[in-house]
């Protein structure tokens, strides 16, 4: 599920067969916060952010956490729902200057995300103060706004570019050896693929942390993978071996933590290319592992 929500998924006592892994959205969420607060020298007092959401499950689940923050750290939010697919965006975008918030914080989907940087655009909204969720961060959210997208950022565990080994061995081994489909080639090392590698990787270490304890070489049942994956310790040790590092953060489970993680880093889309203006960053735990319980 990496990276999926689903409010209570974080403990495995509500919901045991959803893995979420590296993180949840309210722990986005809170990320996010944490990293606007560093940019304001420790503080967003006094400061106003619109959330601009995919009217849906997917965006109204991080409200809670949002909220939340916005206590602590006594600040204002503005509410701003996009119905899907949110390729009419217009009066929202009116609502954003009219609200002049110091950052939009975007939880964009699909080609809402792309209609938002260009509206943004268009009624004059600084990009450099827009950071949107993980699904709103990837080449196919930029590309397509063209220089409308120069200054956006977003939260990501997958990085875009080759320079993971792991990435690099993909591109020689497979496609430069003729395999694969070619017109796939050119997404290796976007974001969205190296999202889906650092999915394999948590699964297939899933699978051998569960064939070292029931069986080498056996073929699983759920019961068994269930178990590896409240059983994951993928250390940086770990990740070096695989040529993983940087791909992904350390994950680590447990029977009530089906998270893992709960890190994510900051990229920023130069105009060209994404680029990390991050360290690892996590939120709130404190303040938002509650929530889940709460909410179930």
């Amino acid at each position: 599920m990496m990276g999926y929500s689903l409010t209570e998924a974080v403990d495995g006592s509500v919901y045991p067969l959803a893995f979420p892994l590296v993180t949840t959205y309210q722990m986005q969420m809170s990320t996010i916060v944490k990293y606007l607060t560093a940019q304001n020298k420790g503080s967003l007092a006094g400061k106003k952010i619109a959330y601009v959401y995919h009217d849906s499950s997917y965006g109204k689940e991080p409200i809670a956490a949002l909220q939340a923050e916005s206590v602590l750290g006594k600040f204002k939010v503005v509410e701003i729902p996009v119905a899907h697919p949110g390729s009419e965006q217009g009066a929202q975008w009116l609502h954003v200057r009219q609200e002049n918030p110091d950052y939009v914080i975007l939880w964009g989907w699909g080609v809402m995300t792309q209609m938002a940087i260009k509206a943004a655009q268009k009624v004059g909204y600084p990009r450099e103060q827009m950071i949107g969720s993980c699904w709103a961060g990837s080449e196919e959210d930029t590309v397509p706004a063209g220089d409308a997208s120069k200054g956006y950022m977003s939260a990501t565990w997958s990085f875009s570019g080759k320079g993971v080994p792991v990435i690099a061995d993909i591109d020689k081994v497979v496609y430069g050896a003729g395999n694969g489909n070619v017109q796939d080639r050119s997404k290796v090392g976007s974001a969205l693929y190296n999202r889906g590698v650092s999915a394999a990787v948590a699964t297939v270490e899933a699978i051998r942390v569960a064939q070292s304890k029931f069986g080498k070489g056996k073929v699983m049942n759920g019961e068994q993978i269930r178990w590896a994956l409240e059983n994951l310790n993928i250390t940086n040790v770990r990740l070096v071996q695989l040529g993983a590092t940087g791909l992904l953060p350390e994950i680590k489970t447990a029977c009530d933590n089906h998270e893992g993680s709960g890190k994510v880093k900051i990229h920023r889309w130069d105009g060209a290319k994404w680029e990390v203006v991050s360290d690892w960053l996590e939120g709130n735990k404190a303040l938002i592992h509650p929530l889940f319980k709460a909410a179930a």
